[in-house]
C-alpha cells in the first residue's frame, strides 16, 4: 500500500524502458491480480477475466482506494476456507496445476516482484520510496 500510495500524480502513462509497464497499469495490475487470485482460491478455480484499467482508476489514489475497498472482503473469503478447500488442487489454463495454498503463496511472490519493480519508478517520477522492509533513504528509521 505504501508504494502505491507513494506514486505521483500527473505522469500515469511513465515506465522506465519501452517494454516496462506504465506506471498506472502497473499499479492496477499488483491490486487487481492479489484481488483475482485471493477471490480465484476462494472460488476453488482459477477463470482469467479482463484485466485492463478500469477508466476510473486514474490515479495511484484511486488504485489504493479499490485495493482498500476489495481486499478485506477477498482475504475474509480465503480466511474462511477449509484445509480441504486449501488442498485443491487447481489448474491454470492448461498450463499448471498446484493445490490453492500454493497459489496463494505464488500470488504473495507476484507482488512483492512487481511492487520492487513500482518502487525503482519512483524516484524517476518525482517521488519518494517509502520504507518497505525498514527505513529508505528517502524514509530512514526514527530513533
Amino acid at each position: 500500500r505504501k508504494v502505491l500510495a507513494a506514486v505521483p500524480d500527473g505522469n500515469p502513462g511513465y515506465k522506465p524502458h519501452e517494454k516496462c509497464m506504465a506506471a498506472m497499469d502497473l499499479c492496477w495490475h499488483i491490486v487487481s491480480s492479489e484481488i483475482f487470485f485471493l477471490n480465484a482460491v476462494a472460488d476453488g478455480q482459477l477463470v482469467m477475466s479482463e484485466s485492463k484499467r478500469p477508466d476510473n482508476i486514474r490515479t495511484s489514489q484511486d488504485a489504493v482506494k479499490w485495493y482498500e475497498e476489495n481486499l478485506p472482503p477477498a482475504v475474509a473469503r480465503v480466511r474462511s476456507l477449509s484445509g480441504d478447500a486449501l488442498l485443491k488442487v487447481m489448474g491454470f489454463a492448461g498450463i499448471i496445476e498446484m493445490p490453492a495454498v500454493n497459489w496463494l503463496h505464488l500470488e504473495a511472490n507476484h507482488v512483492i516482484h512487481h511492487r520492487g519493480q513500482l518502487s525503482v519508478y519512483l524516484r524517476p517520477m518525482g517521488g519518494k520510496v517509502p520504507g518497505i522492509y525498514g527505513p529508505s533513504g528517502d524514509e530512514p528509521m526514527k530513533m
